[in-house]
């Protein structure tokens, strides 16, 4: 990835991404060669015949009583490849807080990327299907995240073709510290933030920061995150790369966002 890869819009995406694209195989082996390399633990879970789903688990490397828990997601969307390439980066960098125990699931729609769908292969949105789990793949996921212990802070990597910039989506009904600032502040070096007071339809509260309602009922097809929200965690964040840069820009704002957000973040006062 560049260290200073040019801020520029490509006005590639003309009603949905037309941009590069990625060899999801490819980026996939790369990832759990790092993970295995620095001592993560790798596990698959079957959904569809012939296609698993892959998900990483490291333990604080340091001696904690109490450590920090963390969730990683990325991939629900064949159409944004910025964030399984993040998660690359990521693990072969192997820059983790210490103190932290992290799950990862680094791609959940494995048939999306080969067709650059949003959609998987069965034409299913998976990030609204976390509330009926019809697709295999958001059932096998949800077999995995109900095995694990709640988590102080997620963070779900996405892409929005339509943004002029970086922005978030905060879940923090408890008021903890944010952690949005700093992810704003990192990314700003490396890719635009976006300024607009609408974003995606819905209000910003900052620039390149929303903090949508949380209101389950009214939200019919629950997104990924609004599942861990409502199941374990009290602070999650989606982080959406503008895709209309060039994929080294998206890939490093997500990457920049995580690092610091893990910097930063802290355990709360009390358990989830």
């Amino acid at each position: 990835m560049p260290e200073n890869p040019p801020m520029e819009r490509l006005g590639k995406n003309w009603g949905g991404y037309f941009g590069e694209t990625i060899e999801i195989e490819s980026v996939l082996s790369g990832i759990r060669r790092a993970a295995l390399n620095h001592g993560w633990s790798v596990e698959t879970l079957p959904t569809i015949p012939g296609q698993d789903l892959l998900f990483l688990t490291r333990s604080p490397t340091s001696r904690v009583t109490n450590p920090r828990n963390v969730y990683i997601s990325a991939g629900i969307h064949g159409d944004e490849p910025a964030g399984p390439v993040a998660v690359q980066h990521l693990l072969e960098k192997n820059t983790w807080p210490n103190d932290t125990a992290l799950w990862l699931a680094p791609c959940l729609n494995p048939t999306g990327f080969p067709r650059n769908t949003r959609e998987s292969a069965d034409g299913i949105d998976l990030n609204r299907d976390y509330r009926q789990g019809r697709s295999p793949e958001v059932q096998s996921h949800l077999r995995w995240l109900q095995k694990l212990p709640a988590f102080d802070t997620c963070f779900c990597l996405h892409e929005d073709w339509e943004s002029g910039g970086f922005y978030l989506y905060e879940l923090n009904p408890d008021s903890r510290p944010s952690l949005a600032p700093a992810m704003v502040r990192a990314v700003r070096s490396v890719c635009p933030i976006e300024s607009a007071a609408i974003i995606d339809g819905r209000e910003a509260n900052s620039p390149g920061v929303i903090r949508p309602s949380i209101d389950p009922r009214l939200r019919p097809d629950w997104p990924e995150a609004f599942w861990l929200f409502q199941n374990l965690t009290r602070l999650s964040y989606t982080l959406e790369a503008p895709s209309d840069f060039a994929l080294s820009v998206r890939v490093a704002a997500l990457v920049n966002a995580i690092q610091a957000g893990l910097a930063i973040g802290s355990k709360p006062s009390e358990p989830v």
